[in-house]
C-alpha cells in the first residue's frame, strides 16, 4: 500500500504566489450569517429526560453511595 499525500503539491497548484501565500480574490468571502441557519421556531426538541435512563442513573448513584455508607461504617466499627 503507498502512501498518497492528501494535501495538493503547491508547485500544480493554481492561485498560489511564490512562498505559498495566496492573494486577493483567490478565496472564497466569509461565511454569513443566514436568517434559515438556526432551528426552526415552534417544535420543541428539548423535551428533557426520559424516564427510563433518569431512574437508572438515579439507581446507580444509590447503590454507590450505599456502598460507601456501609464502607465507611464497617471502618468506623
Amino acid at each position: 500500500m503507498t502512501y498518497v499525500n492528501p494535501d495538493p503539491d503547491p508547485e500544480r497548484s493554481t492561485g498560489l504566489e511564490p512562498g505559498g501565500g495566496v492573494p486577493p480574490g483567490e478565496t472564497p468571502p466569509a461565511e454569513s450569517s443566514m436568517p434559515e441557519a438556526g432551528p426552526r421556531g415552534g417544535e420543541n426538541t428539548t423535551r428533557g429526560w426520559a424516564g427510563g435512563p433518569l431512574t437508572a442513573i438515579l439507581a446507580v448513584a444509590v447503590v454507590v453511595a450505599a456502598f460507601f455508607l456501609v464502607y465507611a461504617l464497617i471502618l468506623i466499627l
